[in-house]
């Protein structure tokens, strides 16, 4: 039998990972090594998901709390897509993924974690890298430590 450890995401499926206030607010007060911030730009930031459904899961942020991208300035929109665009690219240099998924959930009933805070993920996807695990026992399996992943990334955008 093979043996899959995960050990970074027992604080997460024991609740004990929950903390109060906004985490993509938090995030920006705290170091980029302690939080896996990959690059900050003029309105928005890019930080890995520390409950990445695989490994290169991005996520894009920006700076200003706000819950919806219509509110969001031209400015802020511009820069957003053109962050999301720089995501693809080193993600397809750094991972060779076969595909991507990116997409906004807007709101707990469309799949929102966090829903006061509008973020963008871009998850990398790779033939096979969904099985048996997420259908019967709601798990992800991913082969790669946040930090590691947080390494090959640093300083590549």
């Amino acid at each position: 039998m093979d043996r899959l450890c995960t050990p970074w995401r027992f604080a997460y499926v024991s609740g004990q990972a929950k903390q109060e206030g906004c985490v993509f607010c938090r995030i920006l007060r705290e170091p980029d090594d302690e939080t896996y911030v990959l690059h900050r730009g003029e309105h928005w930031y890019i930080v890995l998901n520390r409950y990445p459904y695989s490994p290169g899961h991005l996520m894009v942020s920006p700076y200003r709390h706000t819950d919806s991208p219509e509110k969001l300035t031209e400015e802020e929109r511009n820069e957003h897509f053109d962050i999301v665009s720089r995501c693809v690219e080193v993600l397809r240099q750094e991972f060779n993924p076969e595909g991507f998924n990116l997409g906004i959930n807007l709101g707990k009933v469309a799949g929102a974690g966090i829903d006061d805070h509008v973020h963008t993920h871009i998850v990398p996807r790779y033939q096979g890298d969904t099985n048996f695990m997420t259908v019967i026992s709601d798990v992800r399996v991913v082969p790669e430590a946040l930090a590691e992943t947080y390494e090959k990334l640093k300083g590549k955008f």
